[in-house]
């Protein structure tokens, strides 16, 4: 089965990455990100099922053409291969006290992926496309506090943590990046 990416997804190209959107083909890595206990010990605490990484694949598509912003697959430039996926995300999420219309960002890669600079990389694209597309004052993110690396990965794009907040009765902690204007 071939798909081809919704021309509404933009294609972001680093030094090492190209982020692009899903299509049906990247099922397959998208099922090892999500099932891997590395991956998933501070995003829900347990590995997606083959439905759920489905319904998450339909729902990065739909986001892009209701809300003008979505998840990229983050791919290896040199080979094409899937290393993970990021993005932004307004997911309703049943957090206390409530994001509100705040653009949520997220990022996730393969083990193979990590500790060489690939999340840094792929959400500076994100963040640098998100400040000149988006006519949004700030974006956030949520961390487990227990999650040192994603917590400095955070730090180092500008987010600030502001508050503490419950998800599905686990503590997270919700920081906040302002909009970075953008010279013409």
């Amino acid at each position: 089965m071939n798909s081809a990416p919704p021309n509404i997804v933009p294609t972001l190209v680093t030094e090492r990455l190209a982020l692009r959107a899903h299509t049906v083909e990247d099922f397959a890595g998208s099922l090892a990100l999500w099932t891997d206990p590395g991956v998933t010990r501070f995003i829900g605490g347990r590995a997606s099922t083959e439905h759920e990484v489905w319904q998450r694949l339909l729902r990065y598509g739909g986001m892009w053409g209701m809300l003008g912003f979505g998840y990229w697959a983050i791919t290896d430039r040199a080979d094409g291969r899937f290393l993970g996926e990021a993005g932004l995300a307004d997911l309703k999420r049943e957090l206390l006290p409530p994001l509100g219309d705040v653009p949520e960002s997220g990022w996730a890669l393969l083990p193979a992926a990590h500790g060489r600079g690939l999340g840094s990389e792929a959400m500076r694209a994100v963040l640098d496309w998100a400040d000149r597309a988006l006519d949004r004052p700030e974006t956030c993110c949520i961390i487990d506090p227990v999650n040192t690396a994603s917590t400095g990965l955070a730090g180092k794009l500008g987010y600030q943590a502001r508050h503490r907040a419950r998800l599905g009765g686990n503590a997270v902690t919700v920081f906040y990046r302002r909009r970075t204007p953008q010279v013409p």
